[in-house]
C-alpha cells in the first residue's frame, strides 16, 4: 500500500518522477481493491481477490465516467475522488466492525 500512497502524492504534488504513472496507477487499482476486499471477508480467497480486482475497475471506471459526463476531467481530480471513495468503503467496514464489536461487549 506504500507504493500506491507515494504514488498519489506523486500525481497530487504533480511531480517529474518517471515512477509517478506506474505508481499512481498502482494506486488506482490497490486502493478500491484493498477496500472492497475487506468488506468481502466471508468469500474463499480466489473469489475474493478476483471480486475485489472487478470492483477496483468498476469504481476506476465509474470515477472516469462521472468526470468525463461534467466535463470535470483531471488526474488530480481522478486520484482524489478514488481516494475518497475506498475511504468511505473502508470506513464503512470499519463502523460495521467496531458495531459487531460493541454489541458482543453488551452482551457478555
Amino acid at each position: 500500500m506504500t507504493v500506491g500512497t507515494v504514488g498519489a502524492v506523486l500525481a497530487l504534488t504533480d511531480s517529474g518522477s518517471p515512477l509517478r504513472g506506474p505508481f499512481a496507477l498502482f494506486f488506482l487499482f490497490s486502493a478500491p481493491a484493498s477496500a472492497i476486499a475487506a468488506a468481502l471477508r466471508g468469500l474463499d480467497p480466489y473469489g475474493r481477490v478476483l471480486t475485489s480486482v472487478a470492483g477496483a475497475v468498476a469504481v476506476d471506471m465509474l470515477v472516469a465516467q462521472g468526470m468525463l459526463a461534467v466535463h470535470r476531467w483531471s488526474v488530480e481530480g481522478g486520484i482524489v475522488a478514488v481516494a475518497v471513495i475506498s475511504g468511505l468503503m473502508a470506513l464503512s467496514v470499519l463502523m460495521r466492525h467496531m458495531r459487531g464489536r460493541t454489541t458482543a461487549d453488551k452482551v457478555v
